[in-house]
């Protein structure tokens, strides 16, 4: 019995030490296993510009060396945390070996496909991140099968389809779910009720549909709803009286209508609400109450009716308020500027009167103030001067009247001043000059008098300027930056003359002279419209001349508009007309030259209007044909030749010769020489003298899906401050100021309405005054 005792005892503690050391080779097998699981998932990454991964070796230690790689104390892979770092390809099924992961962070990169359906086995993920990539398809529903599921972040992809009901039938742990900016289309599962623990759920920026899940403020912990951007409609009063716990409530451009909840702004920890662009309806609740933590308020474009309650003084947190687009009456309350926190304020376009309040001088870090299209009488209250900070400004729509405040140049931050609309008289002050980040200066439709400052040559950065329909006066200083804005800037000054306005000197109007005559309105209409007349009849006179001068000369210039052998001599194919001997004029010919057309081989080139192609014919004979993509743009035959012959009359010696033209409903078409020296891109590149400001083409495609126009990606350069950015490099050596004049004046010139492009003569005199001022 004793020998037996040792004996067993002696066998136990073997069999312990060989469990030990199997355990340990079997955690070393599988760490090594783990090891190749990752070098697997490497080797799906197709681009990696960060060069993120290059610690992930074979020889390496995963626990210690791999980045982003994170193991639990028995050496096994617990989290892998790859955010920002771009990398490209699709997510390897491999990872599913990963027995004991809890939390796969990939978001910030650009992998594509979907989730492999193989993590299904991971069944002790807790968190998925793998937003703002480039995955799509419809959402897994398998996730729903993981347990252990608290965080789910699938926004900023490229998801389709509808929301699995199955997604959360065992969400019983889930606290954050995001799909938001994606493509989902349908309505919200009713499950997420499911989901006892959530506390925010963001499915804004989508295509949803239909109502908010009956109960969804059943769940207690809920603090963020955001449903933004989407199309759900109903009533949602009551469902919001029973979220007691929110934070943050977004149901803002949707189709929701009934009772505003605005009882939600009463809620104690609420700090975020906003309900616009939807069919809301009611008057504000008078908040004996409000939250201490509330900081943003946005119900606009509603239809929200009544008074603007005194009490939304309460809301001492709040630091952004917009109630515009509505159909708000009475005045605006004298204490919302005790509202000392506020960094916005917005009740444009409603029915308020009455003034503005003074006080908002003391809101020292207020930054827009918005009141236009209101029924504003009064003045500007001088303290509004004092908001240092200020960054938009816009009173516009109303009846406002006196002078614009003298201390405006304190606002040095202001980018948008927007005063149109309004009584205001005065002159323009001085200090506005002061303003240097201004981007939006409008003073239009006013009663301003006196002279245009030239401390408005310090606005470098206007992309908006208006001082029309004023009563100003003198000459337009000569200022580049406000000169490109054309004579709309300027028109119904009665005595505001210069460039771009009538020369001071053609108009006979004396700059300083307050005793001008100014001719009737029935005068100006009488002497435009005689000159209109006598122009148009000088112009018929000539036309005809040129066009018996023409028929004479050459008289074999109509092709035949028929097909010959036509079955119906009726049938008509178009009309060929030649202004060039040297072409053949047989039908014949033509239909063998033409037939190049449908040849991409004898594509030349292209641009905004057509694409052109060169036709051969025998003798050796070769013209160019740009076949015109007019529609919308020409309307009929008349219309087309009357553009032909605007063509025909122009002489240059670096012009190429009009020869011809063609005419059918279905296709229009140039004929002119052909010279096989190049484009106008390629020869203005090869040569020293002329000034090419950006050196690009007027459209590029970089990629296949992209493409770029000169003119806009000039003009949103401009808007950014960037302009420097767009220069040839060859012109680095140039001053940059005047780059941006020249650069300016381009675009004016490429304007996409013709009215507004100015005349050859009216460039040159910016270009002088671009000299004048960098010379001086």
């Amino acid at each position: 019995m004793r020998r037996i005792q040792p004996f067993i005892v002696s066998h136990a503690l073997l069999f312990l030490t060989l469990a030990s050391i199997g355990t340990r080779i079997l955690t070393i097998s599988l760490a090594a296993t783990e090891k190749e699981i990752l070098l697997q998932f490497k080797g799906n990454i197709t681009n990696d510009p960060y060069n993120s991964l290059r610690s992930w070796v074979p020889s390496g230690n995963p626990c210690v060396d791999f980045s982003g790689v994170f193991c639990n104390p028995d050496g096994f892979v617990d989290k892998i945390v790859l955010w920002n770092t771009s990398l490209s390809g699709q997510l390897s099924a491999s990872l599913s070996g990963l027995s004991s992961i809890r939390v796969l962070t990939l978001f910030g990169n650009r992998f594509s496909g979907n989730i492999p359906p193989e993590y299904s086995l991971l069944q002790t993920l807790w968190k998925i991140n793998v937003s703002s990539n480039a995955l799509s398809g419809p959402i897994p529903g398998f996730i729903g099968d993981l347990p252990s599921i608290r965080f789910l972040d699938l926004s900023k992809n490229g998801y389709s389809g509808e929301i699995p009901f199955a997604l959360f039938k065992n969400c019983y742990k889930t606290k954050y779910v995001s799909f938001s900016h994606n493509n989902l289309s349908g309505s919200i599962p009713g499950s997420i009720v499911n989901c006892s623990m959530l506390e925010g759920f963001d499915f804004s920026f989508n295509n949803l549909t239909g109502e908010l899940p009956s109960g969804i403020c059943d769940l207690s912990v809920l603090k963020y709803l955001s449903v933004g951007n989407n199309a759900l409609s109903g009533n949602v009063i009551e469902e919001m009286s029973n979220c007691q716990s929110l934070l943050h409530l977004d149901l803002s451009i949707n189709s929701f209508t009934g009772l505003a909840p605005l009882g939600v702004i009463e809620l104690k920890n609420i700090t975020y609400f906003n309900v616009s662009h939807n069919g809301f309806f009611g008057k504000i609740p008078l908040m004996q109450t409000c939250s201490e933590t509330l900081e943003f308020i946005d119900a606009s474009w509603n239809t929200l009716d009544g008074e603007i309650p005194t009490s939304i003084s309460n809301c001492k947190s709040l630091k952004v308020l917009d109630l515009g687009f509505n159909r708000l009456n009475g005045s605006i309350p004298v204490n919302i500027a005790d509202l000392g926190r506020l960094v916005a304020i917005s009740l444009a376009n409603n029915s308020l009167n009455g003034t503005i309040p003074a006080g908002f001088g003391s809101i020292e870090v207020l930054q827009v103030l918005d009141l236009h299209n209101l029924n504003l009488a009064g003045g500007i209250p001088a303290d509004v001067s004092n908001c240092r900070f200020l960054r938009e400004l816009d009173v516009s729509g109303n009846t406002l009247e006196g002078h614009i405040p003298d201390a405006i140049y304190n606002m040095s931050q202001l980018e948008i001043l927007d005063l149109h609309g309004n009584k205001l008289n005065g002159s323009i002050p001085y200090g506005i000059g002061n303003l240097s980040k201004l981007q939006f200066l409008d003073l239009s439709q006013n009663s301003l008098s006196g002279t245009i400052p030239s401390s408005l040559a310090n606005l470098t950065m206007l992309a908006h300027f208006n001082l029309s329909y004023n009563n100003l006066s003198g000459t337009i200083p000569v200022i580049q930056t406000i000169q490109y804005f054309g004579p709309t800037a300027f028109f119904n000054n009665p005595r505001l003359c210069g460039f771009p306005l009538t020369s001071c000197s053609l108009s006979g109007r004396s700059p300083t002279s307050g005793r001008t005559r100014v001719l009737s309105v029935s005068a100006i209409v009488a002497i435009v419209a005689a000159t209109m007349i006598l122009t148009g009849v000088c112009v018929v006179t000539i036309m005809n001349i040129r066009a018996r001068r023409s028929k004479t000369e050459e008289v074999a210039v109509v092709v035949e508009s028929t097909q010959p052998g036509s079955s119906d001599s009726n049938v008509i194919i178009g009309k060929l007309v030649l202004f060039s001997k040297s072409l053949p004029s047989k039908y014949e010919d033509w239909e063998t030259g033409t037939k190049a057309l449908l040849d991409k081989d004898s594509l030349i080139g292209g641009g905004s209007i057509g694409t052109v192609y060169r036709s051969s014919f025998e003798g050796g004979i070769s013209i160019a044909v740009k076949k015109l993509e007019t529609l919308g743009r020409i309307r009929n035959q008349d219309e087309f030749e009357q553009e032909i012959g605007r063509l025909g009359n122009i002489k240059h010696p670096n012009l190429v010769a009009l020869q011809g033209y063609y005419w059918s409903l279905t296709m229009q078409l140039i004929l002119s020489e052909f010279i096989s020296n190049g484009n106008l891109y390629d020869n203005l590149h090869g040569l020293n003298y002329p000034e090419l400001v950006t050196g690009r083409k007027p459209v590029e495609s970089p990629t296949v899906n992209e493409v770029v126009i000169l003119c806009e990606y000039v003009r949103r350069l401009l808007e950014r401050g960037s302009a420097s950015d767009c220069f040839d490099r060859r012109l680095r050596g140039f001053a940059e100021n005047e780059l941006i004049q020249v650069m300016k004046l381009g675009l004016i010139c490429s304007s996409e309405v013709p009215s507004r492009r100015p005349s050859m003569s009216e460039v040159v005199q910016v270009l002088e005054a671009i000299r004048s001022s960098i010379e001086s």
